[in-house]
């Protein structure tokens, strides 16, 4: 997947979680949890929605690699 598609990917699995949420709105170096008001549960439903979606499996351990749209989009690319 390239970053266009990741980015695709984040802003429907976010629909489902947080319909209000507006993805676009996010500096790619903002704390996605905090800019989107993402309790714990959605980010990791979040986590769970891109690696559904992209099939790349997302250890817990890399999850706060996850934490910003950069971060996200570097380790999804990689």
């Amino acid at each position: 997947m390239n970053r266009s598609e990741i980015r695709t990917l984040a802003a429907n699995v976010l629909a489902g979680i947080a319909p209000e949420a507006d993805l676009s709105s996010v500096g790619d170096s903002e704390d996605l949890r905090e800019a989107l008001d993402l309790d714990s549960m959605d980010f990791l439903n979040f986590v769970v929605g891109l690696s559904q979606g992209s099939g790349i499996s997302i250890p817990e351990a890399d999850y706060p690699r996850l934490f910003t749209m950069k971060g996200l989009l570097d380790y999804m690319t990689h």
